[in-house]
């Protein structure tokens, strides 16, 4: 069995500051693609965005989850919103992939989802 710790003595109204691991902009950051990432459906597009050698168009995700063609739209605006995805167009289509320059700690949120 696990000793217990052993508490440091405090006194009243007296406060000590906590190390933070990563500055606020990153934590942001993190932040943001989590929120972008809450969603099942999110994620499988992220991977499957991840592992797509080129592009998928738009119709490609409204086939394989089945779901309407604003639906998915509004899947990409949130994944777009968060700097994760980006689309291009041609004709009525729209492209979309990862976006290539995706932070390190980013890419390795998005490697620990598969």
């Amino acid at each position: 069995m696990a000793k217990p710790s052993i508490l440091p003595e405090r006194e009243r109204g007296v406060c000590c500051t906590v190390e933070l691991e990563l500055p606020q902009s990153r934590a942001d950051e993190v932040v943001t693609v989590l929120k972008a990432l809450a969603d099942p459906t999110r994620v499988q597009m992220v991977l499957a965005l991840r592992q797509a050698s080129e592009p998928a168009c738009i119709c490609d995700f409204t086939a394989t989850f089945k779901l309407s063609q604003p639906t998915v739209s509004h899947h990409m605006k949130k994944l777009r919103d968060a700097g994760l995805v980006e689309a291009s167009r041609k004709g009525i289509w729209t492209y979309y992939r990862l976006r290539p320059h995706l932070s390190e700690r980013v890419r390795r949120i998005i490697d620990a989802l598969a």
